[in-house]
């Protein structure tokens, strides 16, 4: 099973339910809407797509098929932004 964990270390500042990012060694600066800053977290430990899935299905009101699409989506776009691996 396939398992995503952090592949950079942040300097982060919440602002109410999100959260900014810098990455400081490329400079690269991120803005986290809720559910990006609920997976970030999530992923303080690797988790496989089912766990993070599964916590975002208990936290929010959102059919599994739509919650999967997205994470999935999200989940590439912080791969393709260096910020998640595969572990």
């Amino acid at each position: 099973m396939t398992r995503y964990k952090r592949a950079a270390e942040l300097m982060e500042a919440d602002i109410g339910n999100e959260l900014v990012a810098l990455e400081p060694e490329a400079g690269s600066c991120f803005g986290f809407n809720e559910v990006a800053t609920v997976v970030w977290r999530r992923l303080a430990e690797p988790r496989s797509f089912d766990e993070l899935r599964d916590g975002l299905l208990a936290d929010y009101d959102v059919s599994t098929e739509q919650c999967s699409s997205e994470l999935q989506a999200l989940l590439d776009e912080m791969k393709a932004q260096g910020l998640v691996e595969q572990a």
